[in-house]
């Protein structure tokens, strides 16, 4: 008889599991800010850390870029773990959400530069340009039992290789003026990691504090220290060493915190945007908000599908056997919904609070209509199978 704790792990485990917890962490946000904003703002600029080593930085810059460094640490072995075994591996099937991502990624901050016409406002062209796996796969787990499985793991690789880009992007496109003496520092860290490796090391703990090393030369540098946590993760070996399957310890005992842990407490930082008539008022009147918002929706459905579409029509890759065209406006669609890297591109490419928060409710809003869009067309999709 099975003991009454496997019924939340079961539910921790299942798809829709994350998309709830973020989206409890963006309505406790919401509330907090809009029922007692001064407690909302003053707890978050709590400043901590050791001032003699440049650490000392208020919460919200805390969880930006230590605690997402581990969000992007998982995101890269998930990454590697596509590349090495999963749908990634074989050129021919990678072919396609690879070139989906990418130009899921292009058009939308071409549609956005397009819409916006320069000035300070053109900073958040990076904004529209990624996919939050938790949210999408959340909203693909309600219909789960009528679509097809190849749907998921098209949709799971596309958002893997997008969030990859993501870091890129906020690596090299908000970069503040570059120390390379640290970045140099960064770099011997990572060859230390190697050498590590070549000398048989397996055990996790060794790797920590080098990885530490790694994060706050990565830190100084004024690239942002996210980056990091991809990099170590690409570093990590994919096959056993002395018998230990070190990539798939790490995602098993990382996973379940970046996705309950982590991402809900950046989303309680960041996600709190007013709701007031006042400030909607002033974002509906905003060309931030709507363009982050044109760019989402349409950007990323016309990126996405239209690579595909090309992709699939020239040869060069093609769709697993049980998705079909409707599938594939379905998965577009579920790229809209752009919400954690998102928000924390906001941060990065604004400081105007206004332009952030305009920002910030234009990711909102699209991804609200991306989800209602991609679960009615999916089940569309799936209706006209079975007819």
């Amino acid at each position: 008889m099975p003991l009454r704790p496997t019924v939340p792990r079961q539910w921790l485990s299942s798809d829709s599991a994350p998309g709830v917890a973020l989206l409890g962490a963006t309505a406790a946000a919401m509330v907090w800010l809009n029922c007692a904003g001064h407690s909302y703002t003053t707890w978050w600029s709590i400043e901590w850390g050791p001032s003699g080593v440049g650490l000392h930085q208020d919460l919200r810059a805390w969880v930006d870029d230590a605690l997402m460094t581990l969000f992007f640490f998982v995101i890269g072995l998930e990454l590697k773990a596509e590349l090495t075994r999963g749908r990634l591996r074989h050129p021919r099937q990678a072919i396609v959400p690879v070139v989906a991502a990418v130009g899921g990624a292009i058009v939308p901050a071409v549609l956005f530069l397009t819409l916006i016409r320069g000035g300070d406002a053109a900073a958040g062209w990076g904004v529209p340009m990624a996919t939050d796996p938790a949210f999408a796969l959340g909203v693909l787990a309600l219909i789960t039992r009528r679509t097809p499985g190849g749907v998921r793991t098209l949709l799971l690789a596309i958002a893997t290789v997008d969030d990859a880009l993501a870091v890129l992007v906020i690596a090299i496109g908000y970069a503040e003026s570059v120390g390379w003496g640290w970045l140099a520092c960064a770099a011997a860290g990572c060859l230390l990691v190697v050498g590590m490796r070549r000398a048989g090391i397996s055990s996790i703990w060794p790797y920590v504090p080098v990885g530490v090393a790694v994060w706050f030369a990565t830190f100084h540098s004024g690239v942002h220290a996210t980056f990091a946590g991809v990099v170590l993760a690409l570093l990590t070996p994919a096959g056993p060493v002395d018998g230990r399957h070190v990539l798939d310890d790490l995602l098993h005992v990382l996973t379940p915190i970046s996705t309950f842990v982590v991402v809900p407490v950046f989303a309680l930082v960041n996600a709190g945007v007013r709701l007031d008539a006042a400030a909607l008022g002033a974002a509906a009147g905003s060309m931030v908000m709507w363009s982050v918002w044109a760019s989402l929706l349409i950007g990323k459905f016309v990126g996405v599908a239209g690579s595909i579409a090309v992709t699939t029509a020239s040869g060069l890759g093609r769709l697993p056997a049980d998705v079909g065209a409707g599938h594939v406006i379905g998965l577009a669609l579920t790229a809209g919904l752009g919400f954690t890297v998102s928000l924390l591109v906001a941060e990065l490419a604004y400081t105007d609070s206004a332009m952030i928060e305009d920002a910030k409710i234009g990711v909102m809003a699209a991804s609200l209509v991306a989800a209602i869009a991609s679960a009615v067309a999916l089940t569309l999709a799936d209706r006209r199978i079975r007819i």
